[in-house]
This record gives C-alpha cells, structure tokens and sequence, in this order.
C-alpha cells in the first residue's frame, strides 16, 4: 500500500497505527494483571490448574490482537493486491457480451 501523500494524510496514519500499537500494549497490561491475579487466588485453592484456561483463551484474543496490530503493514499489501486482482476479475466479467 502506498504511502499518503500528503503530510495530513500521513500524519493521521501515524495516529491511528501508534493508537492501535498502545492499545495492544494497554490489553497486553490487563492481561498479565488479571491473569496473574488469578493465578495467585487459585494457588490458595485445591484445583489450581483452572487459571491456565481464561489465560489460554484469553492469550489466543491477545495473539490475535497483535497479529492484526503488528502485522497490519505486511497485511495491507496483501490486502491491495487482492483488491486489484479482484477489481480486475470484475472489471472483465463486466466486459463480457
């Protein structure tokens, strides 16, 4: 995906990924608390294996999270690209007799 070309353009850009980057470190931070918060209240507990599963489960949204945060450059070339090619497929289908 190309850059803005303009400054404005690109400075908002810069906003909105640098915001999306904070709150992925904002979930990363609840994350730990809540989870090592559980995982403290089920050591005075006698089946303390229970906090492995909200952190799994949880852990999986946050992966997710940051895929889409971190990977958003690589992914919207790969996004754009499909976009063209699927632009031109109905671009030739609208061609047709």
């Amino acid at each position: 995906m190309p850059l803005p070309a303009s400054f404005d353009d690109l400075d908002r850009l810069a906003r909105k990924r640098a915001g999306a980057k904070l709150g992925w470190f904002l979930h990363a931070a609840v994350y730990l608390a809540v989870n090592l918060g559980l995982s403290v209240l089920a050591l005075g507990m006698e089946h303390r294996r229970w906090s492995v599963f909200p952190a799994l489960g949880w852990g999986l949204g946050l992966a997710l999270h940051g895929a889409a945060v971190w990977l958003a450059g690589s992914g919207s070339e790969l996004r754009e690209r499909l976009v063209a090619r699927e632009r031109a497929r109905l671009l030739r289908r609208r061609e047709r007799p």
